[in-house]
């Protein structure tokens, strides 16, 4: 990814590895395991890959990493299908280094895998979700998960949103720091929502502005621009008189949109919402569509996509300003051609971040997919692995994994 963001930001109050001593300790690390697996093997190391450095580290500082991690969202206890066992293959060859697994996260078995593994290896223990005191952020479970270690190390920023024994609890039991992509996660963060250098933009898309009212609000003071795209955009749309036809709409949130927009014309924020439209009847890929203005969606059409005269609004206005946040596509872009205007938008962000001219930051899962399948992920400054982590993060909540950091 473009540009180089500091590793460590003065602002913030949060130890990171450089300033722990691991030579000779047992090292916990709650890291995010939970990739996609198919007939038993691994799919997308994309996860896998941003936690090598922190374990890696770890044994080069002389420490012994033993990973904690969920997978999945088990209901009744054990269940082999949402095993971290399954992913071992995956992640040490990943790593380069020999992955051991222990059957459980905690109690003898644990600890005998703890006390057995050599120097150089990693432990892998079994998911932390199997247990009911992970979830419920029971302090006895965290307290013999905590037994286990001599310091813990949290590199999964993509879970800092729950108040998880294994996330927030064991950060206050031992000497505590945050790994390297939770320090990049963090750093990007503040970098962009923090002190970010201005003007700033923020992109916003998705289906319902019910799902991101509190992102909308709570952006339009930071924000100089906000971009409103895909279905949000139509309830925006609607609320202002124009005929949206069959187009995935809102219609009972039209007031909070007008008042949306009415606090951002307060606030001196822009509302960048479509002037064209690209419209449909058919939800399918390749489906006939047309471009119209804004205000002319046929009754028995859908609206899909921004269109091109949108798209050049859009980047005229990128042109104007440093930094660029960006969470959701601006059309349905999972089926061509109505990924057209994410692409585009998308693409120019890439080229005006690679040339020296932006800060981009970008996360939420949609919001990757589309930028992995544009091509233009590889050229922002970076991407987020976390989904609801950083939209919480963006709605200005406090993240209980972050803050248990911050105290220690």
């Amino acid at each position: 990814m473009a540009g180089i963001l500091a590793l460590k930001d003065e602002q913030m109050k949060w130890n990171t590895l450089d300033d722990m001593d691991l030579d000779g300790k047992k090292v916990l690390i709650r890291v995010d395991v939970n990739v996609p697996v198919e007939n038993g093997k691994v799919t997308d190391i994309t996860r896998l890959d941003r936690i090598a450095p922190t374990v890696k580290e770890v044994i080069n500082k002389g420490g012994k990493p033993i990973l904690l991690s969920h997978f999945g969202r088990p209901t009744r206890g054990f269940d082999l299908a949402m095993s971290t066992q399954q992913v071992i293959p995956a992640l040490a060859e990943v790593l380069g280094h020999r992955v051991h697994f222990a059957s459980s996260c905690i109690g003898r078995v644990a600890q005998e895998a703890v006390d057995t593994m050599p120097d150089g290896d990693v432990l892998l223990l079994e998911n932390t979700r199997f247990h009911a005191g992970e979830q419920a952020n029971d302090p006895e479970f965290a307290a013999e998960l905590a037994q286990l270690g001599d310091a813990f190390v949290s590199d999964t920023f993509s879970t800092a949103h729950r108040a998880h024994a294994s996330v927030e609890a064991l950060a206050r039991l031992l000497p505590s720091c945050a790994g390297r992509l939770m320090q990049e996660e963090l750093s990007a963060l503040e970098n962009a929502l923090g002190q970010p250098e201005r003007p700033v933009l923020a992109v916003v898309g998705g289906a319902k502005v019910s799902s991101k009212l509190e992102l909308l609000t709570n952006l339009i003071k930071p924000m100089d621009a906000i971009v409103i795209g895909g279905g949000m955009a139509n309830t925006f749309l609607a609320a202002q008189g124009y005929q949206v036809g069959q187009s995935l709409c809102e219609h009972t949130m039209q007031d909070t949109a007008l008042d949306i927009l009415a606090k951002a014309k307060a606030a001196n924020c822009d509302i960048l919402l479509p002037v064209d439209i690209v419209v449909s009847r058919e939800f399918k890929a390749f489906a006939e569509n047309k471009v119209r203005n804004a205000d002319d969606c046929p009754q028995d059409c859908m609206i899909l996509d921004a269109g091109p005269k949108s798209v050049e609004e859009i980047n005229k206005y990128l042109e104007t300003v440093k930094t660029v946040i960006w969470n959701g596509p601006l059309g349905a872009f999972e089926i061509p051609p109505f990924n057209a205007a994410t692409d585009a938008v998308a693409l120019h962000v890439s080229e005006l971040t690679q040339a020296g001219r932006l800060l981009s930051v970008a996360g939420g899962g949609d919001t990757v997919a589309a930028l992995k399948k544009s091509g233009a992920a590889d050229g922002f400054s970076y991407i987020s692995t976390a989904g609801g982590a950083f939209l919480e993060w963006m709605e200005g909540k406090t993240l209980p994994g972050v803050a248990a950091l911050e105290a220690g």
